[in-house]
């Protein structure tokens, strides 16, 4: 079952994920995660200008991170085949030959949050909804990447403290926190995200890429080792 779908509207990639009903969450698994790689070959195959827009369905949740009722009774080589792929992930969203919007219409735990920290520009709810890294609280250490990856958020202090103490930093928090880049009540976000995405889809997508990707070498160091 598709828990995501990837639309082009006004030169702008808006990849919307749907699987937050019924306890779903958004959660990552290694389906979910080839999902998103799927969707990010289309727009790196895409031809002229664009952006993406990393939005969701549900008002509540935008994703609570990797599915842990499914992680747990993994073995060994299927968690390693998740965590790459996984990383794999982070660091094409974080690197994308077009500008990255994360639009974040509701919680945004764990590696939900670390998914739109990879993102170039983060909206919220100014209303509702929660961003954590919750890892030291349930036990799962970040990995190299993931830290990395979260720690391209510009507040060195906030991602400290979320790192370490599994702070839950509401929308209002998260302005004042540089963790967002601008935060809107809900009838407002998703244009405003839109609007935002169309902005950058009118930038010369290569000279973006080059200037972006150059504010994150330790990202392209890792996927190189992970690609190569």
């Amino acid at each position: 079952m598709a828990t995501m779908n990837l639309k082009l509207i006004d030169g702008v990639h808006i990849l919307t994920l749907t699987n937050a009903e019924n306890g779903g969450d958004n959660r990552l698994t290694t389906e979910v995660v080839t999902e998103y790689l799927t969707a990010l070959d289309t727009v790196e195959q895409y031809r002229g200008n664009t952006a993406l827009l990393l939005t969701c369905t549900h008002e509540k949740t935008f994703s609570t991170g990797i599915n842990l009722d499914w992680l747990i009774p993994l073995n060994e080589a299927d968690r390693n085949e998740f965590t790459t792929a996984f990383e794999t992930l982070l660091c094409r969203l974080a690197l994308l030959n077009a500008p990255t919007v994360a639009c974040i219409n509701g919680n945004a735990y764990a590696g939900g949050a670390i998914v739109a920290s990879a993102a170039d520009f983060r909206l919220m709810r100014s209303d509702r909804g929660r961003f954590c890294f919750p890892e030291v609280d349930i036990k799962i250490p970040f990995t190299q990447i993931s830290s990395d990856i979260g720690q391209l958020l510009p507040n060195q202090q906030a991602v400290k403290n979320m790192m370490l103490t599994g702070v839950a930093y509401t929308g209002i928090e998260c302005a004042e926190q540089q963790i967002v880049d601008a935060i809107y009540p809900q009838d407002q976000l998703q244009e405003e995200a839109l609007n935002l995405a169309k902005t950058l889809a009118s930038k010369d997508r290569n000279t973006y890429c080059i200037n972006r990707n150059l504010l994150r070498p330790a990202i392209t160091a890792h996927l190189k080792n992970l690609t190569q």
